[in-house]
């Protein structure tokens, strides 16, 4: 029986160091505000560098904000490097200011885009990789549309919006709460002409609230399929079949406005990047469920198209 055990015991050890070995990892600061893990394979790879942006709160590197963990870009990030892609995945600033007790009170989109643009410009400026890309996560997409324009070599947006985020809004509230929609439509309305709003419903404060209407109303001036238009670079779009946040309808705008990039959208896979077999109810779980494997699908459909620009 110990024989057996230590026979088990090697084996597991033996497997572990084997996939510690596919990669390594490192943390990078690129400035005050941004800070990151690039992971870089262990074998030669591929020479090309993908930026992971994350989406909407305060999602740090791995994917995750507060009670909800699922690692989704922490998965993503090394499931590519295991690929031979290097990978960048950074905490958002506004992880690093809750971190330090202070939040800013004047925190526009604007500022997310130019955290993009830095760490793009970093990578550049290394002169390391051949080429880089960026993934864009959710609201990441079209932050990383505008912060790749000019300045990265090809770029995937992976669940992300195409229509304004206001139009997003209007159509989830009048699916979740139908008594609001009326008024919501003419709240993002004077939000969209950047007007602030005195009188909102309480029910939906985490939305409208006073202190997130000027981070809001920055946002609703960017047209994702405008945004998407200017880039002149190899484009990926993928979106989950699964996805309870980003329907496919999102991807298919985006694709009308880029004729020439690639859609694909992934069967059963759901909005934190993983397969979802059963109801809405399991996908709802899947979002702290981190031990879920990401999607094959979506790591081939990304590795393909990398290679195939390479």
């Amino acid at each position: 029986m110990k024989f057996r055990l230590l026979i088990f015991t090697l084996s597991i050890q033996s497997l572990l160091y084997s996939q510690a070995k596919l990669f390594t990892e490192k943390n990078i600061t690129i400035n005050k505000h941004v800070e990151g893990a690039l992971t870089i394979p262990t074998n030669n790879g591929t020479n090309s560098l993908a930026i992971i942006i994350g989406g909407s709160g305060p999602t740090d590197r791995d994917g995750n904000q507060n009670f909800l963990k699922n690692n989704a870009l922490k998965k993503l990030a090394h499931s590519l490097t295991e690929k031979g892609i290097s990978a960048f995945r950074y905490d958002k600033r506004i992880v690093k200011q809750i971190r330090q007790g202070y939040l800013d009170p004047n925190l526009t989109f604007n500022y997310f885009v130019e955290d993009a643009i830095a760490v793009i410009n970093y990578f550049n400026a290394t002169k390391t990789y051949h080429k880089i890309y960026v993934i864009g996560h959710s609201q990441g997409s079209l932050v990383g549309m505008l912060a790749s324009k000019d300045r990265a070599d090809g770029f995937i947006s992976l669940a992300g919006a195409g229509q304004n985020i206001g139009d997003v809004l209007i159509e989830q509230i009048s699916k979740t709460a139908p008594q609001f929609a009326n008024e919501s439509k003419t709240i993002i309305n004077r939000l969209k002409n950047g007007k602030l709003v005195k009188d909102y419903p309480q029910a939906l404060a985490s939305v409208f609230s006073k202190d997130i209407q000027p981070f809001m109303i920055n946002w609703m001036q960017y047209e994702p399929t405008e945004a998407i238009k200017e880039l002149q670079m190899p484009i990926l779009i993928i979106n989950g079949s699964k996805d309870l946040q980003v329907s496919t309808n999102e991807a298919n705008k985006l694709k009308e406005a880029a004729p020439k990039a690639q859609l694909k959208i992934i069967d059963k896979m759901n909005h934190v990047l993983v397969p979802i077999l059963g109801d809405d109810l399991e996908n709802s779980k899947s979002y702290n469920e981190p031990n879920r494997k990401i999607s094959k699908t979506l790591i081939g459909h990304i590795t393909t198209f990398i290679l195939a620009h390479n």
